[in-house]
């Protein structure tokens, strides 16, 4: 046997704490043992009773700070609904905006890149017509050197009747000498006439032609840049049409959350 504790039976026995089993408590005070008056089968009830209170009341607790967060989250339901539906509805909005600044963006691109395509098409008719009218003056110009040529050509043959007629001691001015020179002076100026002629109409075709494709320019520059003022058009009006829209599917949205803020909100002030 050892001070404070007993072993009867092969049992531990504790050292003079009753264990709750009687068998065990009974070997112990009949070996000399004294148990301490202060633990007993009454006092572990007791302890058993006050957890079991204890942990009913925390489960009590526990349930009322539950049902108070739900409580507060039901009477909350409705303005965070109602929060949502104005968030949703700026949302609405916002795209609505957003997506008429893109069809703006769209139509300025459309009159911007419509302007440069008119720019160059005028540009380039502005060139085709220069060249036009250099290459009518040239053809004119080649007229005019004909007729010149034909000029010179005429010169030299009157020059070689005159020649003859003086050689001949025949005066050159008179009789077939003369009939001879006249003949060559007609023939030669209705040449240079239809040369003068040819060079003239050379000239007006060049003005003409370089002149429609000019003219021909400036419209299609201006049916080009209709066609674009359309289209910006239709896209503006697009865009218009996307805030309108948006802007009611926003109401709609903010109409069906009031409707639903006022069907499940509860008066805070009313009791109970």
């Amino acid at each position: 046997m050892g001070e404070g504790f007993t072993f009867t039976d092969g049992a531990f026995l504790g050292e003079n704490v009753q264990s709750g089993i009687s068998s065990w408590d009974t070997a112990f005070t009949n070996a000399g043992g004294v148990l301490d008056t202060s633990f007993t089968s009454t006092d572990w009830a007791s302890i058993i009773s006050s957890g079991s209170k204890f942990l009913t009341t925390a489960g009590n607790y526990a349930s009322t700070g539950f049902n108070a967060l739900q409580t507060g989250l039901n009477a909350a339901a409705p303005y965070l609904q109602l929060a949502t539906a104005i968030t949703a509805a700026g949302a609405q909005k916002t795209a609505a905006i957003y997506q008429q600044g893109l069809y703006e963006v769209q139509a300025v691109d459309t009159l911007r890149l419509a302007q440069i395509r008119t720019d160059q098409d005028q540009k380039y008719a502005a060139i085709q017509a220069g060249r036009k009218l250099l290459s009518a003056e040239r053809q004119a110009l080649n007229y005019t050197i004909q007729g010149n040529t034909l000029l010179r050509g005429m010169e030299r043959s009157n020059a070689a009747v005159r020649a003859r007629a003086a050689a001949n001691g025949i005066v050159y001015n008179e009789g077939s000498a003369a009939s001879i020179q006249a003949a060559n002076v007609g023939a030669t100026y209705r040449d240079v006439g239809m040369s003068d002629l040819n060079a003239l109409t050379a000239r007006i075709l060049g003005f003409e032609d370089a002149g429609a494709m000019i003219l021909a320019s400036k419209e299609q520059a201006e049916l080009t840049m209709s066609a674009a003022e359309a289209q910006a058009s239709q896209l503006r009006m697009a865009g218009q049409f996307a805030v309108d829209s948006g802007g009611l599917l926003s109401g709609a949205t903010l109409l069906q959350g009031g409707l639903n803020f006022a069907q499940t909100v509860r008066n805070p002030f009313t009791p109970g």
